[in-house]
């Protein structure tokens, strides 16, 4: 999960909890309980991909300057 969609699941679920009646499907769906549930995995998304992409650029970059300081052999 990317950041856009972590960023749209949190947009999604601060729109159930807060701008929608929780009583607008009736008693049995609790909107409310949904958005939260969104924003949790909203945010647990978020985190995952700030902490994993920072490890992947790093992984790439230390890559990049072995190769460049060891060129293939021809």
């Amino acid at each position: 999960m990317g950041i856009g969609v972590s960023l749209f699941f949190l947009t999604i679920g601060a729109i159930l909890k807060f701008a929608i009646d929780p009583d607008v499907l009736g008693k049995a769906v609790h909107i409310d309980v949904i958005g939260v549930i969104f924003m949790i995995v909203g945010g647990v998304g978020l985190l995952l991909s700030v902490v994993l992409g920072s490890r992947r650029g790093a992984t790439s970059d230390s890559h990049l300057m072995e190769h460049e300081n060891h060129p293939p052999k021809s």
